[in-house]
């Protein structure tokens, strides 16, 4: 009781029936703990009682001037009308006693406050939505450049120097972690996440030199399997062109065969002379057509690693789009349970 602030009064109303009333004005401090599980959608319950250790029941005893329905609505008295709003008071009378003694009279009043959350909601909810919409329109990028990745990784420093400036707002208590603490971190678990299947996959669709083939059940799995599940459209492009890949392939090797049978051109000695020009003509085991060959051998097998490393890269690439998009939608599906849960618990909170 802050006595100081109190002005003087000196008179006490004694009334024939033995009835005192001191109307001495006080000041009372008093502390609340906070139940901030809800932030920024909580409920406060705080207790104000007033009792007498000293006097019995029978020399002290307290009451209502007015009706407890009246002073349950009552909001005259309510000075702070700024974070806070006071939704009704509640007042309960009891009799108890100490060690089976004479009884005590006790009065408590309930101050039911409930916070405005709309500061809230717009300087520490809209900004984290804000953020994990923009990385889950970054999954639009293509996947074989690596500007999802650098994108991701800004956007993934974005949202920490966003909890550091939040940290100052959230209220800090040892009694319990709110919520929506627990809701940033869930949300920037989800962005390393994001970073790491952006990651794996321009792994996966970056061309590499002495990248293997693609396992036979991972094409299985993803390209036949796996596109039907997730409707790819354009699924029938990935078997087109790995059997123009194939049938390319295979025409090389006919001209290749074709070649070997006739290794060099040579025309009739007629035809020199009709034409009155005298060509040189490659005679078979010599070392101008040795060398030849070999040049056209070397020719022939570095055409066909190149085209071996295309169809690997296109291969990976397919794979990479299609576990891309199912990576995707498995993490849209992850956020959307998320923040419908998160939504459905906070809207029941503030209806409570």
């Amino acid at each position: 009781v802050d006595v100081g602030k109190s002005p003087p009064v000196p008179y006490v109303y004694v009334d024939h029936h033995g009835e005192v009333q001191n109307l001495k004005p006080i000041q009372v401090m008093t502390a609340c703990s906070l139940d901030i599980y809800n932030f920024p959608f909580d409920v406060q319950n705080c207790s104000l009682t007033f009792t007498s250790w000293l006097h019995h029941i029978r020399d002290i005893n307290l009451s209502l001037w007015r009706q407890p329905e009246l002073v349950k609505f009552d909001r005259s008295v309510f000075m702070n009308q700024g974070e806070w709003e006071l939704l009704y008071v509640l007042s309960h009378f009891q009799e108890f006693s100490v060690k089976s003694s004479d009884n005590y009279a006790e009065m408590k009043f309930y101050v039911v406050i409930r916070r405005r959350p709309l500061f809230y909601t717009v300087s520490l909810l809209l900004p984290s939505i804000f953020l994990m919409v923009t990385d889950i329109v970054g999954f639009y990028l293509p996947p074989n450049s690596g500007e999802r990745v650098s994108f991701k990784i800004t956007l993934l420093l974005g949202y920490s120097v966003f909890l550091i400036i939040v940290s100052d707002t959230l209220p800090a208590t040892a009694v319990g972690t709110p919520l929506i603490g627990i809701y940033f971190v869930v949300c920037m678990a989800l962005l390393v996440i994001s970073l790491m299947e952006s990651i794996l996959i321009v792994c996966l669709v970056h061309k590499q030199d002495l990248q293997p083939h693609v396992p036979t059940w991972v094409k299985h799995l993803l390209l036949e399997k796996a596109t039907v599940l997730l409707c790819i459209r354009d699924r029938t492009k990935f078997i087109q062109r790995r059997t123009q890949s194939m049938d390319l392939s295979g025409q090389v090797e006919n001209n290749d065969s074709t070649a070997k049978l006739n290794p060099y051109s040579c025309e009739h000695p007629r035809e020199h002379e009709a034409s009155g020009t005298a060509r040189p003509m490659l005679v078979e085991g010599s070392p101008l057509t040795l060398g030849v060959l070999r040049e056209v051998t070397a020719i022939r097998s570095f055409l066909e690693k190149r085209e071996e490393f295309r169809d690997v890269a296109r291969e990976w690439l397919q794979v990479g789009y299609v576990l891309d998009v199912l990576l995707f939608r498995a993490y849209l599906v992850a956020v959307l349970a998320y923040s419908i849960t998160l939504g459905a618990l906070w809207s029941v909170w503030r209806d409570a």
